[in-house]
């Protein structure tokens, strides 16, 4: 019998989950559109907040605190159905996840502006750099703390990483994708640097 995890109901945590094989699953702008289009559908009946995601061609890094529901089981409706899209898109058959996702508890405010930081540096953080700046990555939550007049969906917030950023940073979400730019920072979980094609903007 797998052994539950211990889920702390209060904190966020940081996710992320691969491709089978670290295949590209998520390769293609329908393929990126259908992963948000999950997390929104899934949001409606279960809701959860993200303060941090970034969807990569063969991965996925989000910082999700679950509202009401276990973790697990926000987890599990998000990935079947999104697995269930893939296998109908492109006539899948078999497992398209490497493993079950992994989580990773956050409980400081050091935590939460390290890990969203280096979520929303995916992008530049491979050995080729998807894109010149990190605003042009249009899979992210970034492009959206760096332009607050773009719509965010409704799991999204924006409000809480900049009330945690420590001086002499201004509490805005300008301030703070400068603190994103300033600092290369590492995930413990997470130390291999990814060598991957980008997927098609």
């Amino acid at each position: 019998m797998t052994r539950k995890r211990a889920f702390n109901p209060h904190s966020y945590y940081h996710v992320i989950m691969r491709g089978n094989n670290r295949q590209p699953i998520f390769k293609t702008k329908e393929d990126m559109f259908e992963l948000k289009r999950t997390f929104q559908h899934i949001y409606v009946d279960y809701p959860f907040k993200i303060l941090a995601y970034c969807f990569m061609t063969n991965h996925y890094h989000i910082l999700i605190k679950a509202e009401h529901d276990p973790l697990h089981k926000i987890m599990g409706l998000v990935n079947r159905r999104y697995s269930m899209s893939y296998a109908k898109r492109y006539r899948h058959i078999g497992r398209i996840y490497q493993k079950r996702y992994f989580a990773k508890e956050v409980d400081s405010r050091l935590g939460l502006l390290t890990v969203s930081s280096y979520i929303h540096r995916n992008p530049i953080q491979t050995k080729k750099p998807m894109v010149e700046r990190l605003e042009m990555y249009p899979y992210s939550s970034f492009p959206l703390y760096w332009d607050e007049s773009l719509p965010a969906p409704a799991f999204l917030d924006r409000e809480l990483l900049k009330s945690l950023l420590p001086e002499p940073f201004e509490k805005n979400n300008t301030a703070y994708c400068m603190y994103c730019l300033t600092y290369a920072q590492n995930a413990e979980e997470d130390l291999h640097v990814e060598d991957m094609e980008p997927p098609v903007m």
